[in-house]
């Protein structure tokens, strides 16, 4: 059993930056591709991001990509994403989440369905 904590959210001004953490358990977290994604009050969950299993290969939602980078340590069995510029509509529940048993050989993915482990997510709130 996989499990996924974040860790690295919290208040922060318009323009500024954080890093998100993602630390998992267990002893195969190279075999699993991983991602984040957020949810904001009222809205669906929203891809962000995602990362091959050695980290080679990366993918951006629109929205965030040339402010967020998406890594991973898997000698330390962590993910991480790096913020940049964040704006007031970042303001989110920011969940990462890996694919487990739906894996297809892919090198990511980008469908919230297509995750089947999730983190508890943390909460990330700019200010204006």
């Amino acid at each position: 059993q996989v499990q996924l904590v974040e860790s690295g959210g919290g208040l922060v001004q318009a323009g500024g930056s954080l890093r998100l953490s993602c630390a998992a358990s267990g002893r195969t977290f190279s075999s699993y591709a991983m991602g984040w994604f957020r949810q904001a009050p009222g809205k669906e969950r929203e891809f962000l991001a995602a990362i091959s299993r050695s980290g080679v290969t990366t993918y951006y939602a629109d929205s965030v990509k040339d402010r967020f980078t998406i890594s991973r340590d898997n000698a330390k069995n962590t993910m991480y994403l790096q913020m940049n510029s964040l704006k007031p509509e970042d303001t989110a529940v920011y969940y990462c989440a890996a694919v487990i048993s739906h894996y297809t050989g892919r090198l990511y993915y980008t469908g919230v369905h297509e995750y089947d482990c999730w983190g508890q997510g943390t909460q990330v709130t700019v200010s204006s």
